[in-house]
């Protein structure tokens, strides 16, 4: 086990602060994540996918506790208010008291799932996060952002629900399929193209390395990303302003996944082709200039990702599902736009026909 290599990054919130934990054979160290389980009744959320290659070493950290697993179907259309149900009913025959504790093991569907649950049980239980994927690791585990899907829209129902820990073992990525990883990429380079225009350099420089998946050079960028996130996140917690700004391509993106399903593309894979979207409609009100537009399409080019739409949905579907965007506010669209790499910033009242003259 090479616990060296881990680093650590701290999200300050007062009382209700957390480590995150990044590096190697993490699950199997009981030692160090144990101690955030504060009562004895456990439940591990995870899906049919992970829960295979995880539960067992997980489990091994368990021992004296009453615990019990609960598994999904992987993927993202099982992130849904019946599955919740389905969680609390479990947490119930568990017989789960207020000091209770649920684990998030698996990617962002779980750790959004498990974490809204959690939020629901007895008004508010502790959970840790385990995250397997890339995108979970450096996005959607940290910060304290939990939900479920609609049929009108991606993650409208939820609750912000701090973990009492995340535990981001990079050996799960060894398992991860080829487009999952390159997925979670697409947040990584989301993070430098909103505040780090130093971080979006070194991106470019150790691109091929991380398209190897060289171990030292991920766990920097890993930890860089959930640095950064964890600043804005204990600067504003809820979203009331800055945290907003992490939504860069998130507006066109989750368009794209209701569009399709979410089924046609992964979540990061639509931030990827957002932040595109987004830096073209920033050209387009002449707020900044083509070469930042084409030095963000050549890194997401170079690290397998698409930067470009599915003809497949109308333009006018896709500006209609941006309405429903929770940062909209009065009926008008307010986009994350950009002046350029590292400058990212609130734009209200865009025109839907600009909107428009970016889609294909």
């Amino acid at each position: 086990m090479e616990t060296h290599l881990t680093e650590t990054v701290d999200v300050d919130l007062a009382g209700r602060s957390y480590h995150v934990w990044i590096g190697p054979g993490l699950i199997e160290d009981s030692a160090r994540w144990r101690a955030a389980i504060r009562g004895r009744h456990v439940l591990v959320v995870s899906n049919t996918t992970v829960a295979p290659l995880y539960l067992d070493a997980l489990a091994k950290g368990l021992d004296g506790l009453r615990w019990s697993s609960f598994l999904i179907e992987d993927g993202e259309t099982h992130k849904t208010f019946a599955n919740v149900g389905r969680v609390l009913e479990a947490l119930g025959a568990l017989g789960a008291t207020r000091d209770a504790c649920v684990i998030a093991l698996g990617g962002g569907v779980v750790g959004d799932l498990a974490g809204f649950a959690a939020a629901c049980w007895m008004r508010g239980i502790d959970f840790i996060q385990m995250p397997t994927t890339l995108l979970s690791m450096v996005d959607s585990s940290v910060g304290g952002k939990t939900g479920v899907n609609l049929p009108a829209g991606k993650n409208l129902a939820g609750a912000f629900h701090q973990p009492r820990a995340v535990v981001a073992d990079i050996d799960t990525l060894r398992t991860l399929p080829k487009r999952e990883y390159r997925a979670g990429m697409a947040e990584i380079v989301k993070g430098a193209a909103i505040g780090d225009p130093a971080f979006f350099a070194w991106l470019e420089a150790h691109a091929d390395a991380l398209a190897a998946r060289e171990q030292s050079v991920l766990i920097e960028a890993i930890a860089r990303k959930c640095r950064y996130k964890a600043g804005v996140v204990a600067r504003d917690e809820t979203e009331q302003g800055e945290r907003a700004l992490l939504n860069l391509g998130h507006t066109f993106g989750h368009a794209l996944e209701t569009a399709g399903n979410y089924s046609e593309i992964l979540h990061g894979e639509g931030v990827a082709i957002g932040m595109v979207l987004a830096a073209r409609l920033s050209e387009r009100l002449g707020m900044s200039d083509a070469v930042d537009t084409s030095r963000l399409v050549a890194l997401l080019t170079r690290l397998g990702l698409p930067t470009e739409p599915s003809r497949v949905h109308a333009a006018s579907r896709i500006v209609e599902l941006m309405r429903l965007d929770k940062k909209n506010t009065a009926g008008t669209l307010r986009l994350i736009l950009w002046r350029g790499i590292g400058r990212a910033e609130i734009v209200s009242g865009v025109a839907e026909d600009d909107v428009l003259g970016v889609l294909p």
